[in-house]
């Protein structure tokens, strides 16, 4: 992977936090925190904190992800966000919007998506969405 920064989407994230065999997730992740290259959107932060289980795993999470590099939600990713919708349904593809705001921020800031969702790589097959599966 090149450039400074990876958008890293709550598939992968939940991927590497899980026990068990998801040695190459956690590998990654831990290898992309260790060179500060990770960014963020709101979005995911959203769903990483929404899946805490109590108010002390919460806190841990937010001061970590905190310390990301952070991307706001401007009115130009909310613009590629929905020219991508747009794109993809008329291709008569139906992918769920955070998904589509997720890749669209990676497309408009030309970031690499570090993921474990399929519904990134149909988008990848269809526009310059830079993304790479966990799952193989």
């Amino acid at each position: 992977m090149t450039g400074k920064y990876v958008l890293v989407d709550t598939s992968a994230w939940i991927l590497a936090l899980k026990k068990g065999p998801a040695v190459r997730a956690r590998g990654v992740i831990d290898g992309l925190l260790a060179g500060g290259r990770i960014a963020i959107i709101p979005v995911i932060r959203l769903e990483l904190l929404g899946g805490t289980k109590s108010q002390v795993e919460f806190q841990r999470l937010d001061r970590r992800l905190g310390a990301l590099h952070q991307l706001p939600l401007a009115q130009s990713e909310w613009d590629e966000s929905a020219g991508l919708a747009f794109k993809l349904r008329r291709m008569g593809m139906t992918v769920p919007y955070i998904d589509i705001i997720i890749a669209a921020v990676a497309i408009l800031h030309g970031l690499p998506l570090i993921h474990a969702d399929r519904h990134f790589d149909l988008i990848a097959g269809e526009v310059k969405l830079k993304a790479e599966n966990l799952l193989g």
